[in-house]
């Protein structure tokens, strides 16, 4: 029976893509740096998943994540890239203007409240996070939070996982889920920490064999039907 779970925020409670266009959007506006198109904001988005790919592979440093993609995009269109601490600063703050629920995900939570344990665990920045958490309301509906930047380790290393059991003292791994939409982050998290892995899988993409899933769910409210499965 599942008694924990660990919820990943990006792209799994709520809509991290409206997010992140809204606010780089506003932020062009803001610097006078003009019109950024939605061509620009695949770029940006692509080049994005690279550099945080590189840091769950501690293959570079979490500042170096969150400079280096703006230097990068600003480089490739032509924009000063020395703006990039400030337009990332802010960037940070923006993306909690705009909140977008995942499949009624508030409600979904809000369900589960006096029945399992539910914890934020995420890889995002403590100030992007943290106003998110707030003004979506997630943040005084989990039992707890836990931010890889707070942690000074990253998912889907096993040693961030310790920390989140060491001050949650789950009595059962086995009763312990992670649901996120990460395979990267999120499953092998979860595998790494011998848990329950639930992907949230809404766009149906092909399972991995690489990866040891024991469920997948389209729809958050899939969740829900997994746990009275399991009680």
């Amino acid at each position: 029976m599942i008694t924990t779970i660990l919820w990943d925020v990006d792209n799994t409670l709520l809509d991290f893509e409206a997010a992140q266009r809204a606010a780089i959007r506003a932020l062009f506006e803001s610097f006078g740096l003009g019109d950024c198109t939605d061509e620009m904001l695949d770029r940006y988005n692509e080049i994005n998943n690279f550099y945080w790919q590189r840091l769950e592979r501690n293959e570079i440093t979490k500042p170096q994540v969150l400079l280096g993609r703006f230097e990068q995009f600003f480089g490739e269109y032509g924009i000063d890239a020395s703006v990039a601490p400030e337009f990332n600063a802010k960037y940070q703050l923006q993306l909690g203007e705009t909140i977008v629920y995942r499949d009624d995900s508030l409600n979904i939570v809000r369900s589960l409240k006096d029945r399992v344990k539910q914890y934020i665990v995420s890889n995002g920045t403590v100030a992007a996070q943290t106003k998110k958490l707030d003004r979506s309301k997630f943040g005084e509906l989990m039992d707890g939070v836990f931010l890889s930047e707070q942690l000074g380790i990253e998912k889907p290393n096993r040693a961030f996982f310790d920390k989140v059991f060491e001050a949650i003292r789950p009595a059962d791994l086995r009763e312990v889920m992670i649901v996120g939409d990460s395979l990267t982050s999120d499953m092998q998290g979860g595998i790494n920490a011998g848990i329950v892995t639930c992907w949230y899988n809404p766009e149906k993409k092909p399972v991995s064999p690489q990866y040891r899933i024991d469920y997948v769910i389209s729809d958050l409210h899939g969740l829900t039907d997994l746990l009275n499965q399991e009680s």
